[in-house]
């Protein structure tokens, strides 16, 4: 009796789907000892404080009035640090660096939809429990967002607003589109696992050098900064989740721009690559003519680590406008 082709063909298939199968459980196996490795070796350098379930790690440094700083997308309060604007502004301001939710060391439950609004409902919480009552709060790249969501929902809660390098009003943005698919349940889970560390590994330099340009990575940026903690999937599914929601976010928060009355300092560099400034910071201060607007030449999408000392200046002088 003759033997079909399609046994053959079935069972040849079989194993090549076991293997592929066997060699993300592999990878999984293996991003998961390198995220404990991080862990270990990148430890919490801040403390913990609890809202409504929530552990919200934050870093706090110097006295006097406050200051609260929100990172961008896929970093965390390391970020502040690295640059040095965080000690800059300590020398006369209590300063408050946050992990946002599933970054750092701050987790993201998945019981929450994590908009901009809700991200800052958590830290608004979170300075209540610091007894912190009206800071000024400062975003960088995303953070904007949560800034923004801090002051349109909590104005009473919040004194002024610093806004670096952000994006502002929606833009089509195909990667936006993909970060939305792979920060889906299942097939983020599965990505994130297995294929999304390996895949930045070997990405991260190229995006760091886009992200600084025209100018160049700093050294303290390049030595300092805890880039295997980024790499954690847990990290990496939080990062494209928000990259997915990025321009619906900013097209429900662009049509409440007209309420904010409070001081703002709009900061950002003229070659920013990874945003076009030009149809996001510059329109912001047209559509916001009281804000103080600050255009930084020759400088890329990360203008507190090129020149924290010009920020911290911004920054400095918004402190004194609002009193």
């Amino acid at each position: 009796m003759s033997k079909s082709p399609f046994g053959k063909f079935n069972s040849s298939r079989g194993g090549t789907v076991a293997g592929a199968i066997g060699m993300l459980a592999g990878t999984a196996v293996l991003n998961r000892l390198l995220a404990d490795r991080a862990e270990h070796k990148h430890p919490q350098i801040g403390s913990l404080v609890w809202v409504d379930g929530v552990p919200v790690h934050y870093l706090e440094r110097g006295s006097g009035s406050p200051i609260v700083l929100v990172h961008g997308v896929g970093s965390l309060i390391q970020d502040f640090v690295t640059s040095g604007l965080m000690d800059m502004l300590a020398q006369s301001h209590r300063v408050i660096a946050f992990d946002r939710p599933g970054y750092g060391y701050t987790p993201r439950p998945r019981k929450t939809d994590w908009t901009p609004e809700e991200q800052a409902n958590l830290l608004v919480g979170a300075c209540t429990a610091l007894g912190i009552a009206k800071p000024m709060v400062v975003g960088h790249s995303w953070g904007t967002l949560v800034a923004l969501g801090w002051a349109l929902e909590h104005p009473d809660r919040i004194s002024s607003l610093a806004l670096l390098s952000g994006y502002y009003y929606p833009t089509s943005r195909p990667d936006s589109a993909l970060m939305a698919v792979l920060g889906s349940p299942v097939f983020g889970d599965v990505w994130g696992n297995t294929l999304a560390p390996l895949q930045s590994r070997l990405t991260g330099p190229l995006g760091n050098k886009m992200v600084f340009s025209p100018a160049s990575p700093t050294d303290t940026f390049l030595s300092e900064m805890p880039f295997e903690l980024i790499l954690r999937p847990s990290q990496l599914r939080a990062t494209a989740k928000d990259s997915g929601q990025m321009p619906a976010s900013a097209a429900r928060l662009s049509k409440r721009y007209g309420e904010l009355k409070l001081p703002i300092s709009i900061v950002w560099g003229d070659g920013d690559k990874l945003v076009k400034q030009g149809d996001q910071s510059a329109k912001l201060a047209i559509q916001l003519p009281h804000a103080s607007a600050i255009e930084m030449e020759g400088v890329g999408h990360m203008v507190h680590h090129t020149d924290p000392q010009a920020v911290a200046s911004a920054i400095e002088a918004l402190a004194r406008q609002s009193g």
